[in-house]
């Protein structure tokens, strides 16, 4: 019965490498928007202006 607490180690380790991918990639998507969000805007101003 030993390897159960194997495999939920391993279950764990491997749950929290995929959180942490996740994690970076959603902030990476997030600059990226707030990135094209700015874009916008200094385009609207160069229009107006």
């Amino acid at each position: 019965m030993k390897k159960k607490p194997e495999f939920f180690r391993k279950s764990a380790l491997l749950l929290s490498v995929a959180a942490l991918s996740l994690g970076v990639t959603a902030c990476n998507t997030v600059k990226g928007l707030g990135e094209d969000i700015k874009s916008v805007g200094e385009a609207g101003e160069d229009a107006i202006d």
